[in-house]
């Protein structure tokens, strides 16, 4: 790293964080990996995630969508105009509530479904590549403490790590 004229020293801020560090430097290549498996279904990152809830939910309102997946609303919008036009999702009112707005996949979705499980399962495979069965689950193990760590110094979590955090 070239030195901040301003500053006398030459400084390598990496060395005060270097899990912090790798753990940016991961997530950045994991999505991008992720992104390019998923852009041979038409999809960018994210809109998976969101196609997951939905089939494993069904039909939902857009704001549970929305604090679901812990997006702006905005960017949510835009994922289901998307989804929409591609024919994976319709949008309808909620008879329930004729203010509310129901997201359901369509039928058109259900061959996404499998190319989803195969770009996740292609993604899980580059992501542990070279690690044993043991070592994938302490690597996991150790995510969910860290992630549960996180949650503890911030409100912006998923309500299951949330309620994990809180148990400890």
């Amino acid at each position: 790293m070239k030195a901040d004229p301003a500053c006398t020293e030459e400084p390598d801020v990496t060395l005060a964080g270097p899990i912090s560090h790798a753990i940016s430097r991961v997530a950045r290549l994991h999505r991008l990996t992720a992104g390019k498996l998923l852009k041979d279904l038409g999809l960018y990152p994210g809109q998976e995630l969101l196609m997951m809830h939905l089939w494993d939910a069904g039909a939902v309102r857009q704001s549970e969508l929305i604090k679901r997946l812990e997006l702006d609303p905005s960017t949510v919008t835009k994922m289901l105009q998307r989804l929409e036009q591609a024919g994976h999702v319709r949008r309808r009112p909620d008879p329930d509530d004729r203010r509310a707005v129901l997201v359901e996949t369509t039928e058109a979705s259900c061959g996404l479904l499998t190319q989803v499980e195969g770009a996740w399962g292609q993604l899980e495979g580059h992501t542990v590549a070279g690690l044993d069965a043991a070592e994938r689950e302490q690597l996991a193990g150790l995510l969910a403490r860290v992630e549960e760590n996180l949650c503890k110094e911030t409100a912006d979590c998923p309500v299951e790590a949330r309620r994990a955090a809180a148990a400890n």
